[in-house]
């Protein structure tokens, strides 16, 4: 017991305590707030994110270690019993697992919170934040046993043999979770995306979530696929790099034409469908090149470009009919496709 003696007179632990134990609180927490206003000044001059997650995530936490502290002076200055000291000291370790759990808590799901789209999937997000809260609860509480002395190794043993079974019972389920975790992260397709499947089905994705994959049709269907059927198959990602795309369109033509005319007309008619048809890239410069000497036609390939994939049908469209029209006007036969049979006599 340790006594103040005060104008000659000791004054009793118990009575002066209290004040030095909120004075000294009292200290640290604005000693705390200084820190924390010094720090989001900083945080705020960066250009990056994560300064301003851990400036919000460490200043509830230090609430906690001040008061870890001020139990330390309580427990020195106070007289206690071995039992209460016992508590005591419980007390003191489970306020500092308390601000280690709640920061890494807030920290992290402050991340996740400034960086939703470069990491994680809109619908994944929540999953993920779940389980990552999970997982350094659930840490925090078997080093908190552990401190107080109960063995932990049992509640191991019981959670692995747990994790197994589930593992084992939900083994689609976990394989779709990872693959929509791998989709979240990987990015190889995303919300807005025209896509063609290895089956043949193609359209816009209009949600990935934690077990599977819904793509809009052009018919306005909804094809609904499981993320691990989605990551096992081959997938042709219109949008990937970029939406423009080139457009091939076949041409024949009669082998008594003017080749060069030929190639003149098409390119006037190319340009002309770049310019005037929405979706067409006006400032490509299209590109004929014949290609086939065919039964019937010399064969040729006109390459126009769209903005996206959604544009190509149009674009074929207008070119097909304009280019009809103007081999029409100029001369220029398209000729249908003809077989020569030769016969051989019979003698009789």
């Amino acid at each position: 017991m340790h006594n103040l003696e005060l104008l000659l007179a000791k004054v009793p632990s118990f009575l002066y305590t209290p004040f030095i134990f909120v004075a000294w609180v009292l200290i640290l927490w604005l000693a705390k707030r200084l820190l924390i206003y010094r720090l989001e000044r900083w945080a705020a001059k960066t250009s990056y994110k994560w300064d301003d997650a851990l400036v919000s995530a460490i200043s509830f936490p230090l609430n906690f270690l001040i008061i870890a502290s001020g139990l330390v002076i309580l427990e020195d200055l106070l007289p206690m019993s071995t039992r209460v000291d016992h508590f005591a000291k419980m007390g003191l370790q489970g306020c500092i697992i308390i601000a280690v759990v709640m920061f890494l808590d807030k920290f992290i799901r402050g991340l996740t919170g400034v960086y939703p789209k470069g990491i994680f999937a809109r619908n994944s997000s929540g999953l993920i934040r779940g389980v990552i809260r999970g997982f350094i609860i659930g840490i925090g509480v078997l080093v908190f046993l552990d401190q107080i002395g109960v063995s932990i190794t049992p509640i191991l043993a019981s959670l692995g043999i747990g994790s197994l079974a589930v593992a084992l019972a939900l083994q689609d389920t976990l394989s779709n979770l990872f693959a929509g975790f791998y989709v979240s992260v990987d990015r190889p397709i995303g919300i807005g995306d025209f896509v063609r499947l290895e089956t043949g089905g193609e359209g816009y994705v209009i949600d990935i979530g934690w077990r599977s994959t819904r793509i809009r049709t052009a018919q306005n269907n909804i094809i609904i696929i499981s993320n691990a059927k989605l990551m096992g198959s081959v997938i042709t990602n219109f949008h990937s790099e970029e939406q423009e795309l080139a457009v091939p369109i076949e041409v024949g033509v009669h082998y008594d034409s003017d080749l060069p005319q030929v190639e003149r007309i098409t390119l006037e008619v190319a340009r002309q469908i770049l310019k005037s048809v929405p979706g067409g890239v006006a400032g490509f410069e299209p590109v004929v090149r014949f290609h086939t000497f065919a039964d019937s036609s010399i064969n040729l390939t006109a390459t126009l470009r769209a903005k996206e994939f959604s544009d190509v049908n149009l674009l074929k469209h207008e070119f097909i009919k304009t280019l009809h029209q103007r081999y029409r006007k100029e001369g220029i036969v398209i000729p249908y496709p003809i077989r020569t049979i030769y016969t051989i006599p019979t003698q009789r």
